[in-house]
Formats: C-alpha cells, sequence, structure tokens
C-alpha cells in the first residue's frame, strides 16, 4: 500500500468528516470509499461507452438494428411477465 497526501478545501475536510462521523468510520476510510466509488463509476462509464461504440459500428457495418418501439415492447412484456420473444434485427439507414 502506498501513501498519497490529498489537499484539501477546509469546507470540504470538514464535510468529509462530519460525513464519516455519521457513517461511524474515520475520514481516512471515509477518502478511500469516495475515491473506489468514483474509480468503479468511471470504470462502469468508460466500458458503457466503449460498448455503444462497438454495437453502433457493428450497426453501420452490417447495416441492421433493432427496432427502438418493438425493444421497448419487449422489456415492457418481460417486466410484466408475459410470454415474448426477442425482437429481430432489421435493414437500418444510417
Amino acid at each position: 500500500m502506498t501513501t498519497t497526501s490529498l489537499k484539501l478545501p477546509d469546507d470540504l475536510k470538514k464535510r468529509a468528516a462530519s460525513a464519516a462521523q455519521e457513517l461511524g468510520m474515520s475520514p481516512h476510510a471515509f477518502m478511500v470509499s469516495a475515491i473506489e466509488q468514483a474509480a468503479y463509476a468511471t470504470e462502469q462509464r468508460l466500458g458503457f461507452i466503449a460498448e455503444a461504440r462497438s454495437a453502433r459500428e457493428e450497426l453501420i457495418d452490417t447495416g441492421r438494428g433493432l427496432d427502438a418501439d418493438e425493444v421497448h415492447a419487449y422489456l415492457k412484456a418481460k417486466v410484466a411477465g408475459k410470454k415474448t420473444t426477442k425482437p429481430k434485427t432489421r435493414a437500418w439507414h444510417v
């Protein structure tokens, strides 16, 4: 484990200490947790963007995609517990 120095504005330091106390943890543990959450959220966002770019490239390369209305109807039926079939890809104009 490495040591990192973090300079915080006084107000933010007080807010972090207060939040940590409310959660029953040390300010250090609170900051480590906050950084962990921010790193995880960033990784998830970057993964989502990469997946979206890949799907877009596939759409452009194949000229096929899913109709949004059909996808929404499918998802609504699944959530309602109804039997339904997955939407089929169709020719798409990009």
